[in-house]
């Protein structure tokens, strides 16, 4: 195998970007970028920590973040399977990166910066739903804004609308794959509707 380990090498392979693609970059939060991550209701929230790297998907039935001044972004914890792994690892490093898609658009907005956990009373009680608040509330200072190449959505066809393959391997077929048959198969995934819509918020 032949092995990059140097910045020199590697630029060597690819040369130099383009202008727009340097250009492109915001500090802070524009009226066209606000517009744009507004329409967002998906997003990818990446973090890193002691134990390596994290990828959580993170959606709203409305915008996936609040924002609280041109610099700063507020995320709501919305209940999930409580690994809390990007949560352990936000309160541990700090450094995140998100990717807001929105279905139809090819393009990807990417959001770098760092981020801090508030339980908060008053910054949760902006984001109560039916009743509901979340648990804590993600506080991400902006470093840079841009947009992404569109080139990878285009070529997985993302938003095509095709079905998905008809043996494609569902939650309850991984669990009980990984758990031996203790746990999974058909029945979870069976009650998996039932358990998401109750704890939804």
């Amino acid at each position: 195998m032949n092995w990059i380990d140097d910045i020199a090498s590697l630029e060597a392979l690819y040369g130099t970007p383009p202008s727009a693609a340097i250009r492109k970059v915001a500090r802070q939060m524009t009226p066209l970028y606000r517009k744009w991550i507004m329409s967002s209701k998906l997003c990818v929230l990446t973090t890193v920590g002691e134990g390596g790297t994290d990828g959580s998907p993170r959606g709203d039935d409305g915008p996936c973040v609040l924002e609280l001044d041109p610099g700063t972004l507020a995320m709501p914890d919305w209940r999930g399977n409580n690994r809390l792994d990007s949560l352990r690892n936000i309160v541990t490093d700090g450094r995140v990166s998100l990717m807001f898609m929105v279905p139809g658009s090819n393009t990807v907005v990417r959001v770098n910066g760092t981020a801090r956990l508030s339980a908060d009373a008053d910054l949760r009680q902006r984001f109560e739903k039916k009743g509901r608040l979340p648990a804590t509330v993600i506080v991400i200072s902006i470093a840079e804004i841009y947009t992404q190449c569109a080139r990878a959505l285009l070529r997985s066809g993302l938003w095509s609308g095709e079905p998905a393959p008809e043996d494609l391997p569902s939650p309850g077929d991984i669990l009980a794959e990984m758990t031996e048959g203790e746990e999974g198969g058909a029945p979870y995934d069976q009650a998996w509707p039932k358990r998401a819509a109750e704890t939804l918020w």
